[in-house]
């Protein structure tokens, strides 16, 4: 199991329909298989992200937010990871908001 513990995560790119983007950083934490993370910058005042993480490193997840709008935004995720030439992680995601149009989208987010 990839261990995602006080790692930092940050958008590299997001579909149009996202709001996160490279202001944006994710702090993770992880207990065992459980993945915890909040996150916040350019679109987003600040968010939050539970998961459960599988034996090769997949995270399955849920996500809220609230964006600059004020608008509180909800989600679910998948991410699969790869790991880099230089060791750090790249998470390929595939996503689904839960709230106002739900509609689905696809981002990557890399270790910094």
């Amino acid at each position: 199991m990839i261990n995602y513990n006080g790692k930092i995560f940050k958008p590299i790119s997001n579909s149009e329909n996202g709001e996160t983007s490279d202001e944006t950083f994710f702090y993770y934490q992880q207990t065992e298989n459980i993945l915890t993370a909040t996150y916040q910058g350019g679109q987003i005042k600040t968010g939050h992200l539970i998961g459960l993480i599988d034996d090769q490193g997949n995270i399955d997840m849920q996500y809220h937010q609230v964006n600059k709008n004020g608008a509180l935004m909800t989600g679910i995720c998948k991410s699969t990871p790869e790991i880099l030439a230089n060791g750090k992680i790249r998470l390929h995601e595939v996503w689904e908001w839960t709230c106002a149009d739900r509609s689905k989208g696809e981002s990557i987010i890399e270790e910094q």
